[in-house]
């Protein structure tokens, strides 16, 4: 027997905090790897680093944000200490850190300066923060995530707002035994930090994608269900996709980097990713309900190289052309092209939506949108054009979410029709923004 779904029923649907509703609209977030393993060559550090080899002499974190900002980058995420346990900040806690280099004679804050720099430029600020310190003795006891959360303390009160705050779940192979706090490192978020969304492979509000390629799933969920998962543990198939059926709102963040290591390498310099591929990886992620997290690393100059600039300016370039105009504009409810989420036209499962245009029109590229203040319910549909004389199918998609971006071979036709085939939550189909758009010659 069918059962529909109760306003009561409706009431249980995950839903996203407003954080979160915040963080995905940003959709673009660059990482920033820069530490001792920029100057060694390496991508994972020994912890037996000397402080002396750190030495960026043309630091500028302000040329790193404006040509983030330029590039449309919405948020920077430093990382402040990665597994080698050297800290870019002078953290009172150990000396493995910049105030033992001789960069500015030891009086520089890497985080300070990119912290800075974010609010000049209206770039939202996170940093990364690993777990696992190969430098620290305390690390392996119970001692360690005291230790740990007194750093985590600096940070969280020394540099203003804080918007994301990402926690690895990274272990070394002799070293499992390693308990992490996290749900008092996750407390301590919380109670300093209010705003801020957190990051580890099972959330507790963004999770990871389940690989660093750069791809969400083709079916990709906001909800999982983390029941008895904790970071660093979790199926990467299983957060890839998403489950329809989770209980806790974890959106995907997609990380993947510019080039093929996280930190920067001069041999490297060749192969950093197309303004092209970049676009590919936008569709892949946010184009997939998911938000892109591209790490562009400093050289050891504290210079962004100019291949690695040039590449994201392409990037946004392409995408700002493509989006420009939506032609589906004057042919449609207002609500549907308004970029607002909360604005919204409800729609019934198998009832066809139809546009008429007063004329013609060429495209090649589908947006959509759910208003997913009130959940993600939207499992099926397809979209379709009318030849002349009958229905043809230009598309088909499973889940929409925050965003659904879909390329298909140009069409041409004046009349079109969207059909939400099945949803998840039959009576809370609502579609906040359709567009169709003509990709830029450059994509």
């Amino acid at each position: 027997m069918a059962i529909s779904v109760s306003a009561n029923a409706q009431q249980a649907i995950p839903k996203p905090t407003p954080a979160q509703v915040q963080w995905q609209k940003k959709e673009t977030t660059a990482f920033l790897h820069f530490s001792v393993n920029t100057f060694t060559d390496r991508e994972w550090g020994t912890g037996k680093e000397s402080p002396a080899i750190f030495n960026p002499e043309k630091l500028d974190a302000r040329q790193w944000i404006k040509a983030l900002k330029d590039a449309g980058f919405k948020m920077a995420i430093i990382t402040a200490k990665h597994h080698d346990g050297f800290c870019l900040w002078p953290s009172q806690y150990t000396e493995h850190s910049v105030k033992n280099s001789p960069w500015k004679n030891g009086k520089g804050d890497v985080v300070k300066e990119v912290a800075d720099a974010c609010k000049e430029y209206g770039v939202a600020f996170g940093f990364y923060l690993s777990p696992w310190d190969m430098h620290e003795a305390s690390y392996g006891t119970p001692a360690y995530n005291d230790y740990y959360k007194n750093q985590l303390r600096e940070l969280l009160t020394n540099y203003g707002e804080v918007a994301e705050v990402w926690f690895d779940g990274a272990k070394g192979e002799k070293q499992k035994d390693m308990q992490y706090d996290f749900e008092g490192y996750w407390k301590m978020v919380r109670e300093l930090q209010p705003n801020a969304v957190m990051f580890s492979d099972v959330g507790p509000d963004v999770r990871w994608v389940g690989n660093e390629k750069g791809n969400a799933g083709d079916t990709c969920w906001s909800t999982i269900n983390t029941d008895g998962m904790m970071p660093g543990v979790a199926n990467p198939a299983y957060l890839n996709k998403g489950d329809e059926n989770g209980q806790q709102w974890i959106p995907a963040e997609t990380d993947v980097s510019i080039r093929p290591g996280w930190f920067w390498h001069e041999k490297q310099n060749s192969q950093v990713r197309s303004a092209k591929n970049l676009v590919n990886l936008y569709y892949q992620s946010v184009g997939r309900n998911s938000l892109l997290l591209l790490n562009i690393p400093p050289n050891k100059d504290g210079l962004l190289e100019t291949a690695d600039m040039k590449a994201i300016d392409s990037f946004r370039t392409i995408l700002n052309k493509t989006f420009a105009q939506n032609l589906l504009k004057g042919a449609v409810s207002s609500k549907l092209v308004d970029n607002d989420l909360a604005s919204f036209v409800s729609l019934k499962e198998n009832e066809a939506l139809e546009f008429s245009l007063k004329k013609s029109i060429s495209f090649d590229r589908l947006l959509l949108q759910e208003n997913i203040h009130n959940g993600q319910s939207i499992k099926s549909g397809l979209l379709e054009y009318w030849d002349g004389n009958t229905w043809q199918v230009i598309t088909s998609f499973s889940t929409v979410g925050y965003k659904r971006l879909l390329r298909f071979p140009i069409v041409n036709s004046n009349k079109l029709r969207l059909t939400i085939t099945s949803a998840t939550y039959k009576d809370q189909i609502q579609l906040a923004e359709i567009g169709v758009f003509k990709s830029f010659a450059g994509e």
